[in-house]
């Protein structure tokens, strides 16, 4: 594999205009000098983990605060299914405010969750081997993406679950269904709404994170141009 195509991948995380670009200095400087130098393995490895780790950094500070969820259409998290047709036919009479409620919270919940998220994923970057990096470099465009949710969805299933349940419970959402179904007649399913309502917003919520996650891979493997101009269009035109 050429060198400038390694460097380019070693970049793959690195987000629009970050100014942390020194810290791929003593990994890249050889390239940018001397296209015809080539990287270590080692190079390889403590580049690409940097690079993995300004990505997720980037991505958990856009989503991690308020509005990071419930602001983004495409990440937003809708009630589950059973209870969106009833939020849009009392919407039509100005009566979805319980339910718009309930899902605002569901969005805060997963904002809340974040910063644990990051944490784990950091963890899986700190655990990769030489051969994982090797093997990203090799991937498609999703590569690095895919081999953290691979590495972490178990561990962070588990751990968004109780900081999301207690982001529900803190901010009122268990308490305004639970309201909303017994003002219906069906209340007496506290357990059982509690628990979907956990899980709905567990999963997308890392749906979200990992969406993201992709998008900052494959927009510097497809476009360099796009980010951090200078400096890409170097490295890619060495490799050319």
């Amino acid at each position: 594999m050429k060198p400038g195509i390694l460097a380019a991948l070693v970049l793959a995380f690195l987000p629009a205009g970050c100014e942390s670009a020194g810290v791929y200095a003593p990994v890249l400087g050889s390239i940018l000098t001397d296209p015809s130098a080539p990287l270590t393995t080692a190079e390889i490895d403590a580049g690409l983990r940097e690079a993995l780790t300004v990505g997720t950094t980037n991505v958990a500070g856009q989503l991690g605060r308020e509005n990071g969820y419930f602001g983004d259409p495409r990440i937003r998290i809708p009630l589950p299914k059973p209870y969106r047709e009833v939020q849009r036919n009392l919407a039509v009479v100005g009566a979805s405010g319980p339910l718009d409620d309930v899902e605002l919270r569901l969005n805060r919940a997963a904002e809340a969750a974040v910063p644990e998220a990051r944490a784990l994923i950091l963890g899986a970057v700190r655990n990769m081997t030489i051969e994982d990096a090797i093997g990203i470099l090799r991937g498609g465009d999703t590569a690095a993406t895919d081999f953290l949710r691979a590495r972490t969805e178990t561990q962070l299933t588990a751990a968004f679950t109780p900081h999301v349940r207690t982001a529900l419970s803190q901010s009122g959402a268990f308490r305004s269904m639970e309201n909303y179904l017994s003002g219906i007649g069906l209340g007496g399913t506290t357990s059982s709404v509690q628990a979907d309502l956990t899980s709905h917003a567990v999963k997308l919520g890392l749906d979200g994170i990992f969406l993201y996650v992709a998008e900052e891979e494959k927009k510097i493997r497809e476009n360099p141009v796009a980010r951090t101009t200078d400096l890409l269009r170097k490295v890619f035109g060495a490799a050319a």
